[in-house]
């Protein structure tokens, strides 16, 4: 059962967890990044205690903490009140939410592992914006999407406003890093049976709604907002096909992008059209 204490000053050592998140939450390969992950808000809080990462504590207004309490009897967790002007003076900003949980990262699931139980992969190339990722984990937890596979450029699934825009998602859906050489690593996942599918809008691509790839292993390829795929990913793909759209309009956000052509090739594969 979680211990609940108070805390009244912002400087309480109890909460350095928490302490300047704009710097702290990052990589611990980057400027004043310790590495951990941030949940923000009761539901996200709730995703990450029934996740497998290791929560190390929760730091939230009373009002809060009481909406977690069914959570909170079955962990043995400190979790420490406080109230919302000490709270924001000690996470250098005034958070909305009211509530915050911290825990370690948990070691990512190795390729074979991911290859071996997926049927339905999101292979993602230079994806460096954090919301862009975040809401891509969402709309792959909600259609049958398997596990992402992180590609050169992306940026880190786990830092705190990933996690929120994903709405904690990405604490449930199994990622890991496609390493080697780009995009010959692809070659991996060929040789485990999935079709790799470039998502392009160039008009000579195939429509995705009649590419036939419902129904057999398939590993979707998504480029950048902006840019998206490399003229290489794209030359290393098994296909190309596109979302058909109204004259005048040349391409979706990413994970809207991404959302359509999950629905068409993961999620009715799951449900049969549900």
């Amino acid at each position: 059962m979680a211990i609940l204490t108070t805390v009244e000053h912002p400087d309480d050592p109890r909460i350095d967890d928490y302490r300047d998140l704009t710097t702290a939450d990052r990589r611990p390969d980057r400027p004043g990044g310790r590495g951990l992950v941030i949940a923000e808000g009761v539901v996200v809080v709730r995703r990450l205690l029934d996740s497998p990462y290791p929560v190390r504590s929760l730091l939230g207004v009373p009002r809060r903490l009481d909406e977690l309490s069914d959570e909170l009897a079955g962990v043995d967790v400190p979790a420490y009140a406080t109230d919302a002007d000490t709270m924001a003076r000690a996470v250098g900003f005034h958070l909305n939410r009211g509530v915050l949980a911290v825990a370690d990262r948990a070691p990512a699931p190795s390729l074979d592992d991911v290859l071996a139980r997926a049927r339905t992969l999101a292979v993602c190339e230079g994806v460096g914006d954090h919301e862009n990722l975040g809401s891509l984990f969402r709309n792959a937890a909600a259609l049958g999407v398997d596990a992402i596979l992180l590609g050169p450029g992306c940026s880190d699934p786990l830092y705190r406003r990933s996690v929120r825009v994903s709405m904690g998602h990405v604490l449930r859906v199994p990622f890991t890093t496609l390493d080697g050489a780009w995009p010959a690593s692809l070659d991996r996942l060929r040789e485990a049976g999935f079709t790799v599918a470039a998502l392009t809008p160039a008009s000579d691509a195939e429509p995705l709604a009649t590419a036939g790839l419902g129904g057999r292993k398939v590993a979707l390829l998504l480029g950048a907002e902006g840019p998206g795929l490399t003229d290489e990913a794209l030359a290393a793909a098994d296909r190309r096909v596109r979302i058909p759209m109204a004259s005048g309009v040349d391409s979706l956000n990413v994970a809207t992008a991404a959302a359509v052509a999950f629905h068409a090739v993961a999620f009715h594969a799951v449900t049969g059209g549900g």
